[in-house]
Protein backbone atom coordinates (compact mmCIF):
# COMPACT_ATOMS: atom_id res chain seq x y z
CA UNK A 1 0.00 0.00 0.00
CA UNK A 2 1.38 3.41 -0.96
CA UNK A 3 1.92 5.85 1.90
CA UNK A 4 0.18 8.61 -0.07
CA UNK A 5 -3.04 6.57 -0.20
CA UNK A 6 -2.71 5.59 3.44
CA UNK A 7 -2.08 9.16 4.63
CA UNK A 8 -4.99 10.64 2.70
CA UNK A 9 -7.38 8.09 4.18
CA UNK A 10 -5.88 8.47 7.66
CA UNK A 11 -6.24 12.25 7.71
CA UNK A 12 -9.77 12.09 6.34
CA UNK A 13 -10.83 9.54 8.98
CA UNK A 14 -9.17 11.46 11.80
CA UNK A 15 -11.05 14.63 10.88
CA UNK A 16 -14.41 12.92 10.33
CA UNK A 17 -14.24 10.98 13.60
CA UNK A 18 -12.93 13.97 15.55
CA UNK A 19 -15.78 16.19 14.37
CA UNK A 20 -18.32 13.50 15.26
CA UNK A 21 -16.44 12.63 18.45
CA UNK A 22 -16.53 9.03 17.30
CA UNK A 23 -14.17 7.30 19.71
CA UNK A 24 -14.43 3.83 18.17
CA UNK A 25 -11.98 4.23 15.27
CA UNK A 26 -8.59 5.64 14.42
CA UNK A 27 -9.21 8.99 16.16
CA UNK A 28 -9.96 7.24 19.45
CA UNK A 29 -7.07 4.81 19.01
CA UNK A 30 -4.58 7.61 18.32
CA UNK A 31 -5.89 9.77 21.17
CA UNK A 32 -5.69 6.96 23.73
CA UNK A 33 -2.34 5.68 22.51
CA UNK A 34 -0.68 9.09 22.60
CA UNK A 35 -2.19 10.10 25.95
CA UNK A 36 -1.31 6.85 27.71
CA UNK A 37 2.21 6.47 26.35
CA UNK A 38 3.32 10.10 26.48
CA UNK A 39 2.09 10.58 30.04
CA UNK A 40 3.46 7.20 31.12
CA UNK A 41 6.91 8.15 29.82
CA UNK A 42 6.75 11.15 32.19
CA UNK A 43 5.83 8.99 35.20
CA UNK A 44 2.03 8.81 35.14
CA UNK A 45 0.63 5.84 37.08
CA UNK A 46 -2.57 5.54 35.02
CA UNK A 47 -2.97 2.32 33.04
CA UNK A 48 -4.12 1.85 29.46
CA UNK A 49 -7.50 0.67 30.71
CA UNK A 50 -7.87 3.73 32.96
CA UNK A 51 -6.82 6.03 30.11
CA UNK A 52 -9.47 4.47 27.86
CA UNK A 53 -12.09 4.77 30.61
CA UNK A 54 -11.34 8.47 31.12
CA UNK A 55 -11.41 9.18 27.39
CA UNK A 56 -14.49 7.16 26.52
CA UNK A 57 -16.72 7.62 29.59
CA UNK A 58 -15.20 10.43 31.63
CA UNK A 59 -14.81 8.03 34.57
CA UNK A 60 -11.78 6.37 36.15
CA UNK A 61 -11.80 2.58 36.09
CA UNK A 62 -10.51 1.07 39.35
CA UNK A 63 -9.41 -2.56 39.79
CA UNK A 64 -8.35 -2.13 43.39
CA UNK A 65 -10.68 -0.07 45.65
CA UNK A 66 -7.67 0.78 47.85
CA UNK A 67 -5.72 2.22 44.92
CA UNK A 68 -4.68 5.87 45.33
CA UNK A 69 -4.29 8.16 42.32
CA UNK A 70 -2.25 11.31 41.97
CA UNK A 71 -4.53 14.22 41.12
CA UNK A 72 -1.87 15.55 38.76
CA UNK A 73 -1.94 12.34 36.70
CA UNK A 74 -5.69 12.74 36.13
CA UNK A 75 -5.44 16.46 35.37
CA UNK A 76 -2.61 15.92 32.88
CA UNK A 77 -4.44 13.05 31.19
CA UNK A 78 -7.45 15.28 30.58
CA UNK A 79 -5.09 18.03 29.45
CA UNK A 80 -3.47 15.67 26.98
CA UNK A 81 -6.88 14.83 25.47
CA UNK A 82 -7.49 18.58 25.06
CA UNK A 83 -4.07 19.14 23.51
CA UNK A 84 -4.69 16.39 20.95
CA UNK A 85 -8.06 17.90 20.01
CA UNK A 86 -6.42 21.28 19.62
CA UNK A 87 -3.97 19.75 17.13
CA UNK A 88 -6.88 18.24 15.20
CA UNK A 89 -8.40 21.73 14.92
CA UNK A 90 -5.24 23.28 13.49
CA UNK A 91 -4.09 20.39 11.31
CA UNK A 92 -3.85 22.57 8.19
CA UNK A 93 -2.10 25.48 9.92
CA UNK A 94 1.71 25.70 9.77
CA UNK A 95 3.54 24.98 13.01
CA UNK A 96 4.20 28.23 14.86
CA UNK A 97 5.24 29.61 18.23
CA UNK A 98 1.58 30.33 19.04
CA UNK A 99 0.51 26.78 18.19
CA UNK A 100 3.28 25.33 20.37
CA UNK A 101 2.31 27.61 23.27
CA UNK A 102 -1.35 26.70 22.86
CA UNK A 103 -0.47 23.00 22.93
CA UNK A 104 1.14 23.63 26.30
CA UNK A 105 -1.80 25.70 27.51
CA UNK A 106 -4.26 22.92 26.69
CA UNK A 107 -2.04 20.35 28.40
CA UNK A 108 -1.38 22.33 31.57
CA UNK A 109 -4.11 24.86 32.26
CA UNK A 110 -6.05 22.42 34.46
CA UNK A 111 -3.06 21.24 36.50
CA UNK A 112 -3.32 22.72 40.01
CA UNK A 113 0.24 21.84 41.04
CA UNK A 114 1.79 23.76 38.14
CA UNK A 115 -0.31 26.85 38.87
CA UNK A 116 0.55 26.62 42.57
CA UNK A 117 4.24 26.47 41.66
CA UNK A 118 3.87 29.62 39.58
CA UNK A 119 4.77 27.93 36.30
CA UNK A 120 4.02 29.82 33.10
CA UNK A 121 1.04 28.07 31.49
CA UNK A 122 1.05 28.44 27.72
CA UNK A 123 4.18 30.57 27.92
CA UNK A 124 7.93 30.08 27.84
CA UNK A 125 9.67 29.19 31.10
CA UNK A 126 10.65 31.90 33.56
CA UNK A 127 13.13 29.84 35.57
CA UNK A 128 16.18 27.89 34.41
CA UNK A 129 15.75 24.11 34.35
CA UNK A 130 17.97 21.13 33.65
CA UNK A 131 17.19 17.61 32.46
CA UNK A 132 19.58 14.74 33.17
CA UNK A 133 22.96 15.66 31.65
CA UNK A 134 21.48 18.12 29.12
CA UNK A 135 22.20 21.82 29.43
CA UNK A 136 18.94 23.45 28.40
CA UNK A 137 18.42 27.01 27.17
CA UNK A 138 18.16 29.80 29.72
CA UNK A 139 14.74 31.52 29.91
CA UNK A 140 16.04 34.64 28.15
CA UNK A 141 17.39 32.51 25.29
CA UNK A 142 14.19 30.58 24.59
CA UNK A 143 12.28 33.01 22.31
CA UNK A 144 15.17 33.45 19.87
CA UNK A 145 16.15 29.77 19.88
CA UNK A 146 12.58 28.67 19.17
CA UNK A 147 12.28 31.31 16.45
CA UNK A 148 15.49 30.06 14.79
CA UNK A 149 14.39 26.41 15.08
CA UNK A 150 11.06 27.14 13.38
CA UNK A 151 12.69 29.32 10.73
CA UNK A 152 15.07 26.51 9.70
CA UNK A 153 12.21 24.04 9.73
CA UNK A 154 9.98 26.14 7.47
CA UNK A 155 12.83 26.99 5.11
CA UNK A 156 13.57 23.33 4.38
CA UNK A 157 12.83 22.28 0.81
CA UNK A 158 11.04 19.11 1.85
CA UNK A 159 10.43 17.82 5.37
CA UNK A 160 11.49 14.22 5.97
CA UNK A 161 11.38 11.95 9.01
CA UNK A 162 15.05 12.80 9.57
CA UNK A 163 14.12 16.50 9.81
CA UNK A 164 11.39 15.69 12.33
CA UNK A 165 13.81 13.64 14.45
CA UNK A 166 16.34 16.49 14.35
CA UNK A 167 13.68 19.08 15.24
CA UNK A 168 12.53 16.94 18.17
CA UNK A 169 16.04 16.57 19.61
CA UNK A 170 16.71 20.30 19.27
CA UNK A 171 13.32 21.27 20.73
CA UNK A 172 13.89 19.05 23.76
CA UNK A 173 17.38 20.52 24.12
CA UNK A 174 15.91 24.02 24.30
CA UNK A 175 13.28 22.76 26.80
CA UNK A 176 11.22 25.94 26.46
CA UNK A 177 8.59 25.21 29.12
CA UNK A 178 8.92 24.81 32.87
CA UNK A 179 7.26 21.39 32.61
CA UNK A 180 5.51 19.39 29.90
CA UNK A 181 8.26 19.69 27.27
CA UNK A 182 8.31 15.98 26.42
CA UNK A 183 4.57 15.72 25.92
CA UNK A 184 4.41 18.89 23.84
CA UNK A 185 7.45 17.76 21.85
CA UNK A 186 5.89 14.39 21.05
CA UNK A 187 2.63 16.08 20.05
CA UNK A 188 4.61 18.33 17.71
CA UNK A 189 5.92 15.15 16.04
CA UNK A 190 2.33 14.05 15.35
CA UNK A 191 1.42 17.43 13.86
CA UNK A 192 4.56 17.52 11.70
CA UNK A 193 3.84 14.02 10.36
CA UNK A 194 0.25 14.90 9.50
CA UNK A 195 1.26 18.24 7.98
CA UNK A 196 3.78 16.60 5.64
CA UNK A 197 1.93 13.36 4.86
CA UNK A 198 4.39 11.24 6.81
CA UNK A 199 3.18 8.14 8.67
CA UNK A 200 2.76 9.22 12.33
CA UNK A 201 5.19 8.32 15.06
CA UNK A 202 3.78 7.47 18.49
CA UNK A 203 6.54 6.75 20.98
CA UNK A 204 5.52 3.85 23.19
CA UNK A 205 6.41 3.64 26.86
CA UNK A 206 7.68 0.06 26.46
CA UNK A 207 10.49 1.50 24.31
CA UNK A 208 11.19 4.44 26.63
CA UNK A 209 14.81 3.40 27.29
CA UNK A 210 15.55 3.07 23.56
CA UNK A 211 13.89 6.41 22.82
CA UNK A 212 15.84 8.18 25.56
CA UNK A 213 19.12 6.59 24.45
CA UNK A 214 18.78 7.77 20.87
CA UNK A 215 17.46 11.18 21.93
CA UNK A 216 20.42 11.67 24.26
CA UNK A 217 22.86 10.66 21.51
CA UNK A 218 21.20 13.11 19.12
CA UNK A 219 21.48 15.92 21.65
CA UNK A 220 25.10 15.26 22.62
CA UNK A 221 26.57 14.23 19.28
CA UNK A 222 24.15 15.79 16.76
CA UNK A 223 23.74 12.26 15.37
CA UNK A 224 20.06 11.95 14.43
CA UNK A 225 20.21 8.70 12.45
CA UNK A 226 19.52 6.45 15.42
CA UNK A 227 16.51 8.51 16.47
CA UNK A 228 15.23 8.49 12.90
CA UNK A 229 15.57 4.69 12.71
CA UNK A 230 13.72 4.33 16.01
CA UNK A 231 10.94 6.60 14.68
CA UNK A 232 10.69 4.36 11.60
CA UNK A 233 10.06 1.35 13.84
CA UNK A 234 7.24 3.16 15.65
CA UNK A 235 5.82 4.26 12.30
CA UNK A 236 5.50 0.64 11.18
CA UNK A 237 3.71 -0.33 14.37
CA UNK A 238 1.23 2.56 14.08
CA UNK A 239 0.54 1.93 10.39
CA UNK A 240 0.00 -1.81 10.87
CA UNK A 241 -2.34 -1.10 13.81
CA UNK A 242 -4.44 1.48 11.96
CA UNK A 243 -4.77 0.11 8.41
CA UNK A 244 -7.79 -2.07 9.38
CA UNK A 245 -9.45 0.99 10.96
CA UNK A 246 -9.33 3.21 7.88
CA UNK A 247 -9.84 0.77 5.00
CA UNK A 248 -12.83 -1.46 4.35
CA UNK A 249 -12.20 -5.20 4.45
CA UNK A 250 -12.61 -5.57 0.67
CA UNK A 251 -10.00 -2.85 0.07
CA UNK A 252 -7.26 -4.68 1.95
Amino acid sequence: MENETYMKRLKDRLQIEFKKQDRSGVYGYTQRSMAYNSNRIEGSTLTEKQTASMFETGTLYVDDPDMIFRTKDIEEMNGHFKMFNYVMKCMEKPLSEDIIKNMHKNLKEGVFEDRANGYAIGGWKKRANRVSDIQTALPQEVPEKIHQLLEKYHNAEKITLYDIAKFHAQFENIHPFQDGNGRVGRMIILKQCLDHNIVPVIIRDIHKAEYNRYLNKAQHEQDYKGLEAYFEKEQRYYQESTIPMIFDFDEL
